[in-house]
């Protein structure tokens, strides 16, 4: 590569301090840095940064971790929730290991690209969508995923897609653990209307 060929130090520079600080950044992103989406194929062309995904990039010696599927798919989706199988293994209270990823969305949104991952999609409404979440990071990207309690309360209400067996695996590993108390599971449970489906559970193990 000759002189005249390098990459702008400037622009490198700048385009790398944002990974630092977000972690996976999309060509929107990029863009709003007044970096070109031309610009930015050629720096992954170049080993400077890595491709992760259609639009995607990030630092070529970024931390990979189990979650990176997650947060790959939330940074594309960023008003989704993480939420079911995902959530309770972000929770770490579930043997299972989702070789995709769940993800939350409202009724009526758009279903976004998930491009090279496989992904469930939910459509929640009201309060079954906007309660309970919680916001962590994963990689540098901002993630938001419902709360264990939440969790429990939706894997009763989704019984027939994951399995009973993994809603009480759920809800037993949570309370013995003390990782989410009667109360909000009650309150959860309630707000996605599976409260007569999972008291008789609910008193079994308490």
């Amino acid at each position: 590569m000759s002189p005249s060929q390098w990459p702008s130090q400037s622009k490198l520079s700048l385009i790398t301090s944002a990974m630092g600080v977000r972690g996976i950044l999309g060509t929107k992103e990029i863009v709003a840095l007044g970096i070109s989406r031309e610009y930015a194929r050629k720096l992954a062309s170049r080993g400077l940064i890595e491709r992760v995904g259609r639009g995607y990039y990030r630092l070529p010696d970024a931390e990979v971790t189990e979650a990176h599927s997650i947060a790959i798919v939330s940074k594309r989706s960023p008003n989704g929730v993480i939420c079911l199988l995902s959530a309770l293994r972000l929770h770490e209270v579930t043997t299972q290991s989702p070789f995709e990823a769940w993800i939350a969305i409202e009724k009526g949104a758009r279903v976004p690209s998930q491009e090279g991952f496989s992904t469930r999609i939910v459509r929640l409404s009201g309060a079954s969508f906007s309660a309970g979440i919680e916001t962590r990071e994963i990689e540098g990207v901002q993630v938001r995923v419902y709360s264990l309690a939440k969790t429990i309360a939706d894997c009763f209400k989704y019984r027939n897609k994951i399995g009973l067996d993994v809603a009480i695996e759920a809800l037993r590993e949570g309370l013995r653990g003390k990782l989410a108390s009667v109360d909000d599971i009650w309150k959860y449970a309630k707000v996605c209307r599976v409260s007569n489906v999972i008291r008789p559970y609910l008193e079994a193990i308490q």
